[in-house]
């Protein structure tokens, strides 16, 4: 009961300061090479990575429990969804720093108890960035199963480019150096808010053209 109270109140705060804030951000810029995007006021010090002008982001496995058509949406919490509420932001970026707009994202992830719905789309969603090449995301802290720390699955698109295949960690997890896909590169950066997180990741993309 009281982690459905937990992911009611953080997606309240979520949907009343998010969006407005991201809307007033500019665009970034070479000479930023950390970027905090849309972030709430005690958010603001995230430094979401890796930062533009590195290489771009790792590749990884999609795993076995990838499931394509997932419904269009930005929040993946549902009612009888339990878990730690962890909102997730950041951009799509060009190895030169210039924004991707309309790109797709595609997440999914397993419950808090280590579970992948594989008959259905719980906890997996896509979205496309906006006009600065950012996402934002409402979800929970994955659970863990054998053999795999926390992680999240995502596809990275741009427009009539290759896919980007990937996996994001949360810092400080225990079972990270036990895990033998886990990359240091591909490490959320998190801050704990009380009982809630808030992360934030840049996505870079080695675009064509």
């Amino acid at each position: 009961m009281q982690r459905h109270h937990r992911i009611r109140s953080s997606r309240r705060r979520f949907l009343q300061t998010y969006p407005p804030m991201l809307a007033s951000l500019a665009l970034v810029t070479c000479a930023r090479k950390s970027s905090t995007v849309g972030l709430s006021p005690q958010a603001q010090g995230l430094t979401p990575t890796p930062a533009c002008g590195d290489l771009p982001t790792a590749a990884l496995t999609a795993g076995p429990f990838y499931t394509p058509n997932s419904p269009q949406r930005k929040s993946l919490l549902e009612p009888g969804i339990a878990g730690v509420a962890i909102p997730l932001t950041g951009q799509v970026l060009s190895r030169n720093c210039t924004p991707i707009a309309n790109s797709l994202v595609d997440f999914w992830q397993a419950n808090d108890q280590g579970e992948y719905d594989n008959n259905g789309y719980t906890l997996r969603g896509h979205q496309f960035t906006d006009a600065e090449g950012r996402y934002w995301l409402e979800t929970i802290v994955p659970g863990i199963y054998p053999g795999r720390t926390r992680h999240i699955h995502v596809k990275v698109q741009a427009a009539n480019q290759p896919i980007l295949t990937t996996q994001l960690y949360l810092p400080e997890e225990p079972l990270n150096q036990g895990d033998f896909l886990f990359r240091p590169e591909l490490v959320m950066t998190v801050q704990n808010q009380g009982n809630e997180k808030q992360a934030s990741f840049n996505f870079v993309l080695d675009v064509n053209g």
